[in-house]
């Protein structure tokens, strides 16, 4: 009290004229209805206080943005929740990034590379087509179509530059709810502002249009000699696994090069040319702006679709490639050419060795035998006859049988009389070497 007193005085004193202006007015009506204010509510909680004048100076912070759109005014909704952050420093450039990512493990899908992915990364959300990779033994970052299904992988899309190690958070659509799971990626950053050499096998397919020996002209392989030359020393193969490398270009027809082989090739070898092509990260980068939609249509942003997206909706199939549709093998038989043997090489062969051409015999088809239909009689007469021949076959099969074993008693009794033979000569030379005179000594 004492100092509003003070201050009364202090304003009377200087007040040279009584005419005050509207302004002057205006804040002396607003200081007295917040002192009058005060003074009422000023024994009431701070939520009841709120309700009935609202929230005073002090109570609240105020922010000044500049450049912000004017959709973000336009559809601002109170009730609807907005995080404000700050960038640190270099935070505001664009940039690769590589991150280390992986599926997960609810979510239904596998991911696709080249297909839009919306991820969280930081205080922003943006839309970006990553490309995946896995990093093999020998250090290539070899290109993957597809992410594995329960193991990480590395990503590189084009992306605002962030902190390494900070985490990132991938979904493929903000549009719909679905019934599944939503999270479709985590991981996260590895490097920054740094590009990757994401390589692809590339299969070159060719046709040899001339042979000398074990040089050959190539074709079918290449368009122009500029791509020649960009594989000049290259290793080549055949499919039977012939090896070989490539030279030197043609000049004419263009994409026709000389290779060397380590043998002759023929012409119906198929040559292929086993590569590495380098896949380019797409710079595409598209930032959220779902606070810029009507509230009605917040939750109904929607970016860049995927190609299985966009022909699901416009009714489409996927375009099938001819070559790559298991059609039956069909291998046509080679004619090779018939042997020739000189005359003088024929000469000295030997007789078993020479070749005899023979002519081939000619089937008559007025000679060929017809089919006979019998009589009942003689049907009869032949039943009779192979009655009798199976007999016949019985008969002989038994006296054969028969004569075995007589030859087989005849040698068993013919190996007893030749041991008891040998057993009498032996005794036979005992006595006549027990009774032959010793020899005499030599004498000296």
């Amino acid at each position: 009290m004492k100092k509003k007193e003070l201050k009364e005085a202090f304003n009377n004193n200087l007040d040279i004229t009584k005419d005050k202006s509207y302004y002057e007015a205006l804040k002396a009506e607003v200081d007295a209805q917040t002192e009058l204010n005060r003074k009422e509510f000023e024994d009431l909680d701070d939520e009841v206080r709120i309700q009935y004048e609202g929230y005073r100076p002090g109570l609240y912070l105020r922010l000044e943005v500049e450049d912000m759109p004017c959709e973000f005014v336009k559809y601002f909704d109170p009730a609807y929740p907005i995080i404000i952050g700050s960038l640190l420093k270099g935070e505001d450039k664009m940039g690769y990034l590589q991150v280390r990512i992986k599926k997960h493990r609810w979510y239904p899908k596998i991911l696709k590379s080249r297909d839009p992915l919306i991820i969280s990364l930081g205080w922003r959300r943006f839309q970006t087509i990553p490309l995946y990779y896995i990093v093999d033994h020998n250090m290539r970052n070899r290109h993957l179509k597809y992410t594995p299904k329960h193991l990480h992988c590395m990503a590189a899309f084009w992306g605002p530059i962030s902190q390494q190690k900070a985490g990132i958070l991938g979904v493929q659509t903000v549009s719909e709810i679905m019934s599944n799971f939503r999270i479709a990626a985590v991981g996260s950053v590895t490097e920054v502002n740094q590009m990757t050499n994401i390589v692809k096998k590339l299969k070159l397919i060719g046709r040899p249009c001339e042979i000398f020996k074990k040089t050959a002209f190539i074709e079918g392989m290449f368009h122009s000699p500029l791509e020649v030359a960009k594989y000049e020393g290259a290793a080549i193969r055949t499919v039977s696994g012939i090896r070989g490398q490539i030279k030197k270009a043609l000049r004419i027809p263009p994409g026709v090069f000389r290779a060397t082989f380590e043998d002759k090739i023929i012409k119906s070898d198929i040559v292929f040319l086993r590569t590495w092509v380098t896949v380019i990260v797409p710079q595409f980068c598209i930032t959220v702006t779902s606070l810029l939609l009507p509230p009605d249509q917040k939750s109904k942003w929607q970016g860049a679709r995927t190609i299985g997206r966009l022909r699901y909706e416009k009714g489409l199939h996927a375009p099938v490639n001819e070559d790559s549709t298991y059609t039956p093998i069909e291998r046509k038989l080679k004619q090779f050419a018939p042997l020739v043997v000189p005359k003088n090489l024929q000469k000295a062969l030997p007789f078993k060795d020479k070749i005899v051409h023979k002519p081939k015999k000619q089937q008559d088809a007025d000679n060929e035998r017809v089919a006979v239909i019998k009589e009942p009689h003689e049907r009869e007469v032949s039943k009779v006859l192979s009655m009798l021949k199976t007999v016949h076959k019985m008969k002989m099969k038994k006296e054969n049988k028969a004569m075995w074993l007589r030859a087989r008693a005849h040698r068993k009794e013919k190996r007893e009389n030749e041991a008891i033979h040998h057993q009498k000569v032996q005794q036979m030379k005992k006595r006549i070497l027990r009774y032959k005179p010793r020899k005499a000594p030599d004498r000296q």
